[in-house]
């Protein structure tokens, strides 16, 4: 929106050139979608309070959780509203935004028709996951087809990038699409896997989210994409201001989501928030680094697969419960500890994934 009013502003002083600059909206970004997070969540708190929109405690999980009863939930919705008023108000809305924009919105919503028939249906499965996983492929499948008409970058169209190694890539012909599909969706669901400890998605989403903004800037930049050995991407570095919004309003979100929560974000918002990354990774062309600097959502999906796969094969289980946050819980790990130390995985990940762009 900044940039249909840019010609009138400069007209009025020169100073507003500064806005064309992607790091400065980046930051103006960031502080508009906290400062929204901060000033609509108490509203959106003390509404879903009223509406009795409150969060259900699984009874065989650790009994630690049961004082989390009747918090209120779908506090997503806080998120989605400020990072697409920040995303319309300083992003240069090109088509890596539109789509991102789209796909914050398609599974923004379907994360919240889950949340609607658990919380207020009272539904206790909420939307099946075939049903889920269904709609994700849709989107997925719709990402797929538009890419093969226009690539992000039409040399390297079904290239995948090997990170750490001096311009090596891997032709995968057909097979490259199936690994957007994954990414896709294996994001949008490990993130939701992760979801279930005070400030423990979110912390971690804030950290992918500002790992992939700088690669996003350095792959949308064409001196530094061809000095750092990365594919240059044309556009995509409007991603940068894209997920500074959104860690913007995760570190918002995290003001009333730490320990102890007031209010949880739900399948409203980790639905979205592990796909809108993925989708960017696939954009960038950068998947196989997402397995990296998402780490800790990957161990969080891991454990789950490994634990049903196990469990149905022989009867027993792996880990004291699924996903890996709740093994450590009922091992007697304080939940605070818990999130403050993946959080320092988190961290730990990201710098070995930012450090690919110097070891090639």
């Amino acid at each position: 929106m900044i940039y249909f009013f840019l010609p009138n502003l400069l007209s009025i002083y020169s100073g507003f050139n500064v806005l064309r600059y992607i790091t400065v909206r980046s930051v103006l970004g960031f502080f508009t979608s906290f400062i929204t997070c901060i000033i609509i969540a108490p509203i959106f708190i003390k509404y879903v309070k009223e509406k009795q929109f409150l969060q259900t405690i699984r009874q065989d999980g650790p009994k630690t959780h049961l004082v989390k009863q009747n918090t209120p939930t779908m506090g997503g919705v806080i998120i989605l509203i400020s990072i697409i008023i920040s995303a319309l108000i300083w992003c240069y809305l090109n088509r890596f935004v539109l789509w991102v924009l789209f796909a914050v919105l398609y599974l923004g919503i379907l994360g919240f028709i889950d949340d609607y028939l658990k919380v207020i249906k009272k539904q206790s499965r909420g939307l099946l996951p075939k049903y889920k996983l269904f709609f994700q492929f849709l989107f997925a499948f719709a990402v797929v087809i538009y890419l093969y008409f226009y690539p992000s970058n039409s040399i390297y169209k079904m290239n995948l990038h090997i990170p750490y190694l001096k311009e090596t890539y891997i032709y995968l012909g057909w097979l490259y699409f199936i690994i957007i599909i994954l990414t896709f969706i294996g994001s949008s669901n490990a993130v939701n896997l992760t979801d279930g400890l005070d400030g423990l998605a979110i912390g971690n989403l804030i950290f992918v989210s500002i790992t992939y903004a700088i690669l996003s800037y350095v792959a949308g930049n064409v001196k530094l994409a061809n000095y750092l050995k990365l594919i240059y991407v044309a556009g995509s570095g409007e991603l940068t201001v894209f997920l500074s919004g959104m860690c913007g309003a995760g570190l918002g979100f995290l003001w009333y989501n730490s320990y102890p929560a007031t209010i949880f974000m739900g399948d409203t918002g980790s639905l979205f928030l592990g796909g809108a990354i993925g989708l960017v990774a696939i954009f960038i062309k950068q998947e196989l680094l997402l397995i990296i600097s998402c780490g800790v959502f990957v161990a969080e999906a891991l454990s789950v697969i490994l634990q049903v796969g196990y469990y149905k094969r022989t009867k027993r289980r792996i880990f004291l419960m699924a996903p890996l946050h709740h093994h450590y819980e009922l091992k007697g790990y304080p939940e605070p500890k818990i999130t403050v130390r993946f959080w320092i995985v988190s961290i730990l990940l990201s710098i070995l994934t930012l450090s690919s762009l110097k070891i090639r």
